[in-house]
């Protein structure tokens, strides 16, 4: 009995990876039920013509023709304005994250805690908030708190219509998504600054490093590259994901002569207004390309060389 209870007793290495492979199979199995899957849909459905009535009927590349040729809003509105508000949103909340992180650093730590929660908890509630707060503040009669400190202050002559006048409404956009953008990628950063070894601070400044700024690039960036690239991808997919606040502010979509309308927006208008789920999920398929484009930039700047 024990000779073959000894024959059939599998190896440690084996038994070691039956229970890794035990802990990752969950994880896979959504990953591939919620991610790939749904992914791989998109694409199928992307050539089709599908409006949730009648069956899906293959049309080939027929909507990504339509798409880059006759749909002039798409060309001339939503591409530029998506550029704009990534141009702006991405590096510029990106680099406040890593400047905030670094500045909650230099204080003592009970104070970093409750500045860190203030700072994290917008974009807990960007929801409420933007429907709120912000709908409030920028309200386009003499009511709204910014109309009223500008008349007082003689600064304008008439209340100004910031959520609905073109002009202004992807200013507006950028201001409140920026307010909304420290999310966990900025705890990631903080959480890298954190961890670097004081040693290495000790060591530039015993070889004549005194420049705060000169720690910064030659010390504390490339010690904390993995949060740095965590936050850097989190920058990334919650600026293509904010896409509807233009929508959110504005109450319309498309917003006020596509002034703010974005890809994401582009999507909802033809997915769950038109109905036209094969042209959204084409849309749907140049934003997962452009994602996976800037998701590669990030990993060559901010990646291990090894």
């Amino acid at each position: 009995m024990t000779k073959t209870t000894k024959e059939i007793k599998l190896p440690k290495k084996v038994r070691q990876e039956a229970v890794g492979i035990g802990f990752i199979l969950p994880y896979a199995l959504a990953f591939l039920t919620f991610i790939t899957v749904p992914v791989i849909m998109g694409m199928l459905l992307s050539l089709t013509y599908f409006n949730l009535l009648e069956a899906p009927r293959f049309v080939f590349l027929s909507n990504y023709v339509n798409l880059f040729t006759a749909d002039d809003v798409f060309m001339q509105k939503v591409i530029p304005n998506t550029v704009q508000f990534a141009v702006f949103v991405g590096p510029i909340g990106y680099m406040l994250g890593f400047f905030l992180a670094w500045l909650l650093a230099q204080i003592p730590h009970k104070a970093r805690t409750i500045l860190a929660l203030i700072i994290y908890s917008p974009s807990m509630t960007a929801g409420v908030a933007m429907s709120v707060m912000w709908r409030i503040i920028f309200s386009g009669d003499e009511s709204g708190y910014l109309n009223a400190i500008l008349l007082q202050l003689n600064l304008i002559e008439t209340p100004i219509q910031w959520l609905t006048n073109p002009q202004y409404l992807m200013g507006v956009m950028i201001v409140v998504t920026l307010w909304s953008s420290m999310g966990i990628g900025f705890l990631a950063m903080l959480a890298g600054v954190l961890n670097i070894n004081q040693e290495l601070y000790e060591a530039a400044a015993i070889d004549g490093m005194n420049s705060k700024l000169q720690e910064i690039f030659y010390i504390t960036i490339p010690s904390m590259k993995p949060q740095m690239l965590f936050g850097a991808v989190m920058s990334l997919v919650s600026t293509f994901n904010a896409g509807s606040i233009g929508v959110q502010l504005s109450g319309q979509n498309p917003t006020p002569q596509n002034a703010g309308q974005l890809i994401v927006t582009h999507i909802d208008d033809y997915g769950f207004i038109r109905f036209d789920m094969g042209y959204a999920a084409a849309i749907s398929v140049i934003l997962l390309i452009m994602v996976l484009l800037f998701n590669f930039a990030a990993h060559k700047l901010f990646g291990e060389r090894d």
